[in-house]
């Protein structure tokens, strides 16, 4: 089983960025993706920014895919992912079917992010056709329709072909719309947003009137309100033939809880660590997404 450290899906300031990614340069983690995924707007690291970084972590030995935008509204946005596409050096991360058009056209070998709808293995048949290497399960999927589609591919004799990973832990992007909700809350139009999403770089977090948790405002993304962690399931993955568990980063603790995960990869032992954090693996336990599920994990 490997480990993937998912785009950084907040608005961190400049430095923290390169200080953080230093650290994952440091740490166990195989794979790191790299890119703005969520706002076109936040361009405090430019292009350059983001290969300089992807050579200091392929340096440290880590394989590095460069993530595409999820939402495009603009031929400028349109211009990025054809630039991301074109990097020559690195793998690409589709996050939506416009960069898949750009990546198949030329030829290129590709993965796709959870935002891409893989339903079933006869899609993953035809991104194959295309250049699929790698693609992540949708967040709202189960262990059980996993379990469905590597069967599915093993008929259509692919399992060897793709790889397979699964979001395991972190605030789960769920849904992406042209308003910006961070702006909206602080009387600002998406146009004159002064980015300040900045100033939350965890996001805000909305409750309903009972005062539940229930999502995570991220500029123009819709959140889950609890942090999903399904590590100690690492094994059932392994065994299904899962090959990467994907972290996502809200907070630098992402980096105890992947070298935690690694170590209990390595001594073949469950999964076992205190988060600070609510969590949630309701979508994997086939259940409704917010909710925890508690199963004996052996």
């Amino acid at each position: 089983m490997q480990t993937t450290l998912g785009p950084l899906l907040y608005f961190w300031p400049r430095q923290d960025v390169f200080d953080f990614y230093e650290k994952v340069s440091q740490s166990g983690i195989d794979r790191v993706c790299l890119g703005e995924v969520t706002c076109s707007k936040r361009r405090e690291l430019n292009h350059g920014d983001w290969m300089a970084i992807a050579q200091l972590l392929a340096d440290a030995g880590k394989k590095v895919v460069l993530s595409t935008l999820t939402l495009l509204e603009s031929e400028s946005e349109l211009s990025q992912v054809r630039k991301i596409c074109d990097n020559n050096e690195f793998m690409v991360e589709a996050n939506d079917m416009s960069a898949v058009k750009f990546l198949s056209s030329n030829g290129l070998e590709f993965c796709t992010g959870p935002s891409l709808n893989i339903y079933n293995a006869y899609t993953l048949k035809q991104l194959y056709k295309l250049g699929l290497k790698r693609w992540v399960l949708p967040l709202e999927l189960s262990e059980k329709k996993l379990t469905s589609i590597l069967q599915q591919a093993e008929e259509l004799k692919l399992n060897d072909k793709i790889e397979t990973e699964v979001f395991s832990y972190g605030y789960m992007p769920l849904a992406y719309s042209a308003r910006c909700f961070t702006a909206r809350v602080n009387d600002k139009g998406k146009d004159e947003c002064e980015f300040i999403c900045r100033k939350v770089p965890q996001g805000i977090p909305l409750a309903t009137q009972e005062n539940e948790q229930l999502f995570t405002l991220n500029g123009i993304q819709t959140m889950s309100g609890h942090c999903m962690n399904i590590l100690n399931r690492w094994q059932d993955m392994e065994k299904q033939g899962v090959h990467s568990m994907r972290l996502s980063a809200h907070s630098y603790d992402v980096l105890d809880i992947a070298d935690s995960l690694i170590s209990s990869i390595k001594d073949n032992k469950p999964f076992v660590s205190e988060l600070s954090v609510e969590q949630c693996n309701g979508y994997w336990e086939g259940g409704s997404g917010k909710d925890q599920f508690y199963r004996e994990v052996r």
